[in-house]
This record gives structure tokens, C-alpha cells and sequence, in this order.
């Protein structure tokens, strides 16, 4: 590989969300039948990205939530049941966000007032 392959891997950055596992292996990291994780795409448990061919690609927080839906499925929920814990997780998530900007906004008003003084300007009393 030359220098200027190795540059252009290197620019493409992978975390968390980057689609790079194909049905097969995300089966076998989870444990789960390539058809049941067809079946979860179409019911909207997991959307994995999809390749050039349209062939699914599943991330590393694809595969946390497959692990999620097997776990909340060993505990006897149905896959309607499923979708609406999975639904409130993330609303929690969300307003967990909302309230930690909240608070830093709210920090920064009472760092900006504690800033602030407060000059009274009483003219000089006239001695008659």
C-alpha cells in the first residue's frame, strides 16, 4: 500500500455509528439469525446503514441494540413491547441531554451575575 492509500484510509474515520459489520458477522456478534435481524430492520428495531449495493451495514451501536432486543426478549417481551422501551430509552436519553444544557445555560447566567455589581449613584446632598 502506498503512502497515499494509507492517507486515504487514514481521513475516513470510524466510531460508533460507522455501518462496517455485513449481516453475517453482526449475527454472529450477537448470536441472533441473520433473518431475525432482517425481521428487526423491517420493523424498525434497527436501521443499519446499507452498502453501494444495498447489501445491510451494522455499526458498533447497531449491534448494542441488537444485544438490547435480545436481552429485553429473554425477559418476555413481545417485539411491540420492545419498540416502546427502546422508544422511552431514548426519549430519556434525550430529555437527560435537554436538562444538561439547561443546567449549563443556567450556570453560565448565575456565573455572568455573580460578575455583575450593582453601583447606586446617589448625588452629593446639598447643605443648605
Amino acid at each position: 500500500m502506498t503512502s497515499i492509500d494509507n492517507h486515504s484510509v487514514n481521513d475516513r474515520a470510524v466510531n460508533d455509528l460507522t455501518p462496517v459489520y455485513v449481516i453475517s458477522v453482526a449475527a454472529e456478534l450477537t448470536g441472533l439469525h441473520a433473518q431475525t435481524l432482517r425481521q428487526y430492520d423491517r420493523l424498525g428495531l434497527v436501521s443499519p446503514g446499507r452498502a453501494t449495493g444495498g447489501g445491510r451495514r451494522y455499526s458498533a451501536r447497531d449491534i448494542e441494540m441488537l444485544r438490547e432486543i435480545q436481552r429485553l426478549s429473554g425477559l418476555g417481551l413481545g417485539l411491540e413491547g420492545i419498540r416502546r422501551v427502546l422508544e422511552l430509552e431514548n426519549q430519556v436519553t434525550a430529555l437527560r441531554q435537554r436538562v444538561a444544557e439547561l443546567q449549563a445555560e443556567v450556570d453560565g447566567h448565575r456565573d455572568a451575575a455573580r460578575r455583575t455589581a450593582l453601583v447606586v449613584w446617589r448625588p452629593p446632598s446639598r447643605n443648605r
